[in-house]
């Protein structure tokens, strides 16, 4: 049982940057998949064998599940063996979590289960979480006996199995790395992780939900306290007129430092986002966690500034702002700083020109649409007519500009690409 490997109809609710990935590679591996969408655009899409976002490999393995007929989409929660729940935890503006995206999957769900099935939550939540699933399923469906009541005896397992994947390599991840499942019971997080076996390469590691859903935000708050010290080094060497980049540098020479890359921002769903999980859990203790988000949350304000700045240097200056996702080379822009920064400049200047380029944005996002003074055109274009260039995403295409036609006008580097 220990050994176990799935075999059945997988529902998958969510079909975004981590439900997708995940619906395909078990599809792909023989398993009878559908994909759940509110999204009809998606639904369509996906069911034509198109990917609604880029990411490497993705597209392949979407079309031929689809050919193959082992993904399937629907809008309505359909019968299955097992559901995994991959839907959006975004935080509500006291930062904690919004949690209704997961609840309304909950109770969708609860409608079409069955003694036996497997509910596996993969959207990053804090700590209790999956109980909460087991406790609104329960709600629904009192003729069920739920882990969370009767613990072994459950009629239905109920598991946390967190995403630790990195955009941009999503489907070497989602196979490759080490996988955390952790059950109500230790019979539902058996049960989970005979899903996981399917694909899975690395260990699969069991433990208790509590701990697996813990464990997934400690991973995004170690990586957002080191970025801070890294942004708080850059403004410090910054008001010192030293290099940052020659500082990291010398630093990280040493066999037991390693300095990790400033930037104009955090951004992604879970950096930005899941250490607040942990600061709302425990507010009184949560001091560095917090902190480390107010750094790298002010880190935008501060690039802004500096253009404006440079910007009174000109008469009628022009500028450039080269990328608008939230890391090189992925189309994703949950969260960018570099939106951020783009929308504090033009709203500051708003008689300024300010020309935005990106090779993974075909139109300007919702929240810079409304100002005037902005446009999308060609990163070469820009860079031409710029008095000022401002780089905040590292995109392939940006470096390939290096020391190209930047004579006479002021660069402005948040991501070292060119230093």
């Amino acid at each position: 049982m220990l050994n176990e490997v799935f075999s059945g109809t997988i529902a998958v609710v969510g079909m975004g940057y981590i439900g997708l990935p995940t619906a395909t590679v078990l599809a792909t591996r023989g398993i009878q998949v559908i994909g759940v969408d509110v999204n009809p655009r998606i639904v369509e899409a996906i069911s034509r064998g198109e990917t609604p976002f880029i990411e490497p490999d993705l597209a392949v393995a979407v079309s031929g599940a689809v050919a193959m007929g082992r993904l399937s989409m629907s809008r309505d929660m359909p019968e299955a063996d097992a559901f995994i729940i991959a839907v959006p935890t975004p935080f509500n503006p006291d930062h904690t979590a919004d949690l209704s995206y997961v609840q309304a999957a909950a109770e969708n769900i609860a409608t079409k289960l069955r003694p036996g099935n497997i509910v596996v939550l993969e959207s990053t939540s804090p700590p209790g979480t999956t109980e909460k699933v087991s406790r609104w399923i329960g709600a629904v469906r009192p003729d069920l006996r739920m882990p969370h009541v009767v613990g072994a005896s459950a009629d239905i397992y109920v598991a946390h199995c967190p995403e630790r994947v990195l955009p941009g390599r999503i489907m070497i991840e989602m196979v490759t790395n080490n996988r955390v499942v952790g059950g109500l019971t230790s019979s539902c997080a058996i049960k989970a992780a005979s899903i996981y076996r399917v694909f899975a390469q690395g260990e699969i590691l069991l433990t208790d939900a509590a701990s697996a859903e813990m464990a997934k935000l400690v991973e995004n708050a170690y990586r957002d306290v080191n970025i801070a010290f890294a942004n708080e080094l850059s403004l410090i060497t910054e008001s010192l007129r030293l290099d940052i980049w020659e500082v990291i540098r010398l630093a990280n020479q040493h066999p037991r430092v390693n300095v990790l890359s400033p930037g104009p921002g955090v951004g992604g769903h879970c950096i930005p986002v899941d250490p607040w999980f942990i600061v709302a859990a425990a507010p009184d203790l949560a001091k560095l966690i917090r902190t480390a988000r107010e750094v790298n949350d002010h880190k935008p304000h501060h690039v802004a500034d500096q253009v404006i700045a440079k910007a009174g240097r000109f008469r009628s200056p022009s500028i450039a702002c080269l990328g608008l996702t939230f890391k090189a080379n992925v189309d994703d822009i949950r969260e960018s700083p570099a939106i951020d920064v783009v929308s504090l400049i033009a709203n500051a200047l708003p008689e300024v020109e300010i020309m935005v380029a990106d090779p993974y944005v075909e139109e300007l996002p919702p929240k810079l649409q409304s100002n005037a003074n902005l446009r999308l055109v060609n990163a070469g274009d820009a860079v031409d007519q710029a008095d000022i260039i401002v780089l905040l995403v590292e995109h392939d295409a940006f470096k390939a500009l290096r020391h190209t036609r930047h004579n006479g006008k002021v660069i402005y580097d948040t991501r070292g690409a060119w230093a």
